[in-house]
């Protein structure tokens, strides 16, 4: 290699630099919520991970939902805010799919409750 890590990472300050520059302060603020969007997204595997581990068989605690769909929509609006085709097809399927089944698990849950122990 020719240059060492210390180009590398030069490298990448420098870009990053350039592009903030050249980026407005609103844009900023939306690449903000977009990535914390997709940061609470990543954040449902992380806690799926921990919760099966902790019951040593692979389980999705109802948190992951509520990730899912919270992560998903932040996403989905910053793609509706960019006109991201990619974004917004790649999102909107999804967060149907996530609050459908946050309505089946509270409907669950209601019908435990109601039945005779």
């Amino acid at each position: 290699m020719e240059h060492g890590i210390g180009y590398f990472f030069g490298h990448i300050a420098s870009s990053v630099h350039h592009y903030l520059a050249g980026t407005s302060k609103q844009d900023l603020i939306w690449v903000a919520i977009g990535l914390a969007g997709q940061c609470l997204f990543m954040m449902r595997f992380i806690v799926q991970w921990i919760h099966s581990e902790r019951h040593q068989q692979s389980l999705i605690p109802v948190s992951f939902w509520y990730l899912s769909l919270l992560g998903g929509l932040i996403v989905l609006a910053y793609g509706i805010h960019r006109i991201d085709p990619v974004i917004i097809l790649g999102q909107l399927p999804g967060t149907i799919v996530y609050a459908r089944n946050l309505v089946l698990i509270k409907r669950h849950a209601r019908k435990s409750q109601q039945k005779p122990h």
